[in-house]
């Protein structure tokens, strides 16, 4: 059964973002050079966004748990966080 664009296995999330991004900036400087052959371009190409789709998750899920606290009537409360121009 094949995968939607946007599925990234459990596996694959249980990487740490940090170790992921560090892996997809590498996967980006070897394609970068230019001087390896065309499976090992693809191969790579596919791993970069794997990545990068894990990248995007770990965000997006981080993202939504950020809340700010706001001062209303001379009292703090909690607000999900959104960036200026987002509904």
């Amino acid at each position: 059964m094949a995968r939607k664009k946007a599925d990234v296995s459990p596996e694959e999330m249980d990487m740490p973002f940090e170790e992921a991004m560090k892996r997809l900036e590498e996967v980006v400087q070897r394609l970068e050079e230019g001087d390896i052959p065309l499976e090992e371009s693809i191969h790579l190409y596919q791993e970069g966004v794997t990545l990068s789709r894990i990248c995007g998750q770990k965000l997006e899920a981080i993202e939504a748990k950020i809340t700010q606290l706001v001062e209303e009537d001379g009292q703090l409360k909690q607000k999900a966080f959104r960036l200026e121009g987002e509904a």
